[in-house]
């Protein structure tokens, strides 16, 4: 096993060109792999293979030394296993447009859409174009949702009514964005933090109701004579062990979402 060690050089000068690729110094030589829109005056030969790569689902990296084509690199999304089953649960919660942002080309996003029967795929956007794509849906529709786990998409879900990250696998900085984290790393629990959201504050809005109705009632007893002090401060603490067990449902909730899985 020692013979298929190798020296690998350290890189030099590395650069990111955000939404497109990288650039280093290795050995003398200026390394670039990125995407199609990095390279200038590629030859028809690279362009119809990379072309090819894409319509069959690949997002494709051509790799450059000094100028020189030396190879392609193609990589295919493969959708997560409990993402068809994730969209369906959010359709049942009445969600019903769902939109995929994405830096991969059109053909790449329209071929996993397909795949997990997402509503609208929108390909090839660098973060700029995310954000940009997050206040126009924010404009037109009200309120948007953003799920995301990179730094590419942390500037958007600061943009968006609610940004959601997907915490174990996400960066630090769509953690420390985002309002929400599933830290579980598991797709499938998006409905049910959304579900749980839900139920919180219809809870919420039952005991400020229970609460401020105790205390309109209680305070023209107290104050026409009709209730003395004891009754009143025993309907009041009664009204607080009601609203406390009122929240304890939500663990209830909680338990019956562990049992169905």
């Amino acid at each position: 096993m020692d013979n298929l060690k190798k020296d690998i050089p350290s890189a030099q000068n590395l650069e990111a060109v955000t939404g497109h690729g990288v650039k280093a110094d290795v050995n003398g030589n200026q390394i670039v792999i990125g995407n199609q829109k990095l390279f200038k005056d590629l030859s028809p030969e690279v362009i119809s293979q990379v072309e090819k790569l894409e319509k069959e689902g690949n997002t494709t990296m051509i790799v450059q030394r000094n100028d020189q084509v030396i190879g392609l690199i193609a990589l295919m999304d493969v959708p997560r296993k409990e993402a068809v089953e994730t969209l369906k649960q959010l359709r049942l919660l009445g969600i019903k447009r769902m939109i995929m942002l994405t830096g991969d080309n059109q053909q790449v996003a329209d071929a996993v859409a397909r795949q997990i029967g997402i509503t609208d795929a929108w390909g090839g956007l660098l973060p700029e174009q995310k954000v940009k794509s997050i206040e126009d849906l924010t404009a037109n529709k009200g309120k948007v949702a953003m799920v995301g786990d990179g730094v590419n998409d942390a500037p958007a879900m600061a943009k968006s009514t609610v940004g959601i990250a997907m915490g174990a696998a996400g960066s630090d900085v769509a953690l420390e964005t985002a309002d929400i984290a599933l830290m579980a790393d598991k797709l499938d629990n998006l409905p049910f933090a959304i579900g749980l959201s839900r139920q919180s504050r219809r809870i919420i809005k039952q005991n400020l109701w229970i609460s401020l109705g105790m205390v309109a009632v209680l305070i023209p007893l107290t104050i026409s004579g009709i209730a003395t002090i004891g009754p009143a401060v025993i309907g009041h603490e009664g009204s607080t062990l009601l609203v406390v067990f009122n929240g304890l449902r939500l663990l209830a909730y909680k338990e019956g979402i562990k049992k169905q899985d």
